[in-house]
């Protein structure tokens, strides 16, 4: 299939069909649209992979320790699971976004605070030391910025929900 643009140069397309829904999505090689959506996958599949072999996977680590260590109590087992929510975020954080969650309420306050004594203070320490670590270097430079900015997450997790950079209904949801 063939498609003139406005220039009058021909720009290939091909066809898909949408998953259970029998519509047809038309996707034009080449186009602004095409371009821009591959360049920001690109770049964040990009930044992951550096992103995990310099720093993801020890981030995740330290918080799969910690999911263990608090694991160990019954009422340290939510904030285990915080802890190894905040692992998978730690470890492929690009393209992905944490928002607030709006029917937390006063008990998720209370666990951060218990958070904060137990685990956050050592990981939101990681994280600052690993992102001047990344700042020292250029290529490291978005990496350690990526590093301080997970650093009020790490210190009070309870009450957030990782979404989907391009999901709008979620963040929508969340105000």
């Amino acid at each position: 299939m063939h498609v003139s643009c406005r220039h009058g140069s021909t720009t290939h397309a091909r066809s898909l069909t949408w998953p259970n829904t029998g519509s047809t999505l038309i996707h034009y090689l080449g186009s602004a649209a095409g371009l821009a959506a591959w360049h920001r996958g690109g770049m964040r599949l990009l930044l992951n992979i550096i992103w995990l072999v310099l720093c993801g996977f020890w981030m995740a680590f330290g918080y799969a320790v910690a999911g263990v260590v608090l694991a160990i109590t019954i009422i340290g087992i939510p904030f285990s699971i915080a802890s190894f929510r905040m692992a998978n975020f730690a470890l492929w954080p690009f393209g992905r976004r944490l928002i607030d969650e709006p029917t937390s309420g006063a008990m998720a306050g209370i666990g951060n605070i218990l958070w904060l004594v137990l685990a956050g203070w050592w990981l939101a320490l990681g994280h600052i030391f690993t992102g001047i670590a990344l700042c020292v270097t250029i290529v490291g430079i978005p990496l350690g910025i990526a590093n301080f900015k997970l650093v009020p997450v790490s210190l009070l997790p309870l009450g957030k929900r990782i979404v989907d950079a391009d999901d709008v209904y979620a963040f929508m949801r969340s105000k």
